[in-house]
């Protein structure tokens, strides 16, 4: 028997609009689903932005103040997509009002606040999970399968990019995302924290790190409205960049095995340039999210000169098979998110969790938090 979940949608800039179109789709990618969720409310300050997500998704309610959402008994599950600084106070009262709460890495602006949703969510007995959604890669999952396995031996080393330009015109207006106080950290809680989620999902828990941070672009000039995503601003009044364009990461794994984590958001020429290689005593497998669905694997016991093949993901991969039903036919991003809101559902569905969860989202915290003290005093910092 199939049932309903009364789900909401809080922020509704790009983030929140995937998040809606994860929620319209799981149903048709995923039948089997025991819950289906049906789209009750949507919230964001910004005047009108509701109101046009209703006509467009659905929604049957529309409304600015969140908090509206968090008192309404329709709805019971939540999307949190709404700026950083927000997350907290947003995270712990849907929690506390018994709803279960899909969030938005990196979950607050420090460790403390991941720490505080984390910990209402499981006070209140609710499902959690956060939108690490690159490890829903069906080549993702692939890769981690063949490294527990041991299909490359022992694994040595790792190393990490995710590099984009998103912010590197020298017009991007200078929102929330720059500044401390709503935004928290820059490249760190917006690419490196899926740098860690990663690395944590592949190879296992992070011992001890050593960071170096820097700002390329330290001024832009202050919007003059309503903004969403990464637009541009001419004419406003100039302010500081309070945050990191660019942050490079030494890793020691508990494993003994070695890493690099790279993330910028200011390098031209690269577009969501994201990916790892990891290598070991008998091979090593690469990754680029752009090629999403190729998986590069090297084996065997040539050692010197070995090499490498591609692996074109098929049904067998991951969730795969939900999208496509031969080898190689290609996915894309929100596909990845439409995985996210299937866990996500079974998670309430069955009351197990699936996928990241908010402890996941507290180890990665914890990690961008000691790559910021690392970058500080300039030295090696231990996550124990």
């Amino acid at each position: 028997m199939v049932g309903t979940l009364g789900v909401a949608v809080v922020g509704f800039g790009w983030m929140g609009r995937v998040h809606t179109q994860a929620y319209i789709r799981v149903p048709h990618h995923f039948p089997r689903l025991p819950l289906r969720p049906e789209l009750v409310a949507v919230a964001d300050e910004v005047p009108g932005r509701a109101e046009e997500a209703a006509r467009q998704y659905g929604f049957a309610t529309a409304v600015r103040d969140w908090r509206e959402v968090a008192a309404d008994p329709r709805v019971q599950a939540v999307s949190i997509a709404a700026p950083n600084f927000l997350h907290r106070e947003i995270g712990t009262a849907m929690a506390e009002a018994g709803k279960h709460i899909w969030i938005e890495k990196p979950v607050g602006l420090t460790v403390e606040d991941a720490h505080a949703v984390a910990d209402a969510v499981a006070k209140a007995g609710v499902q959690g999970t956060v939108g690490f959604n690159y490890r829903n890669a069906p080549a993702v999952e692939a890769a981690r399968e063949l490294i527990a396995s041991g299909g490359i031996g022992t694994v040595t080393h790792v190393r990490i990019r995710l590099f984009s330009d998103y912010a590197a015109h020298p017009e991007s207006a200078l929102t929330w995302r720059y500044e401390r106080a709503r935004g928290g950290s820059g490249v760190l809680g917006d690419l490196a924290s899926h740098g860690v989620d990663l690395a944590r999902f592949l190879l296992g828990e992070i011992e001890s790190l050593a960071a170096d941070t820097a700002v390329f672009i330290p001024e832009r000039a202050r919007p003059v409205g309503a903004t969403a995503g990464h637009t541009r601003a001419t004419g406003g009044e100039p302010g500081p960049v309070e945050n990191e364009d660019y942050v490079n990461c030494l890793l020691r794994f508990a494993s003994g095995a070695r890493g690099v984590l790279e993330a910028c958001r200011v390098s031209v020429g690269e577009q969501n340039s994201y990916g790892f290689e990891v290598h070991g005593t008998e091979g090593a497998v690469f990754w680029d999210f752009r090629r999403m669905g190729e998986l590069g694997v090297s084996r065997g016991t040539f050692y010197q000169d070995q090499p490498v093949s591609t692996l074109y993901v098929g049904p067998g991969h991951g969730e795969y098979g939900a999208f496509q039903p031969g080898t190689a036919n290609a996915m894309g991003y929100d596909d990845l998110k439409v995985i996210e809101a299937y866990h996500f559902l079974r998670s309430v569905a069955e009351g197990t969790a699936y996928g990241p969860t908010l402890d996941d989202a507290v180890h990665s915290a914890t990690a961008l938090d000691a790559m910021s003290r690392s970058a500080r005093l300039r030295t090696w910092v231990d996550l124990g």
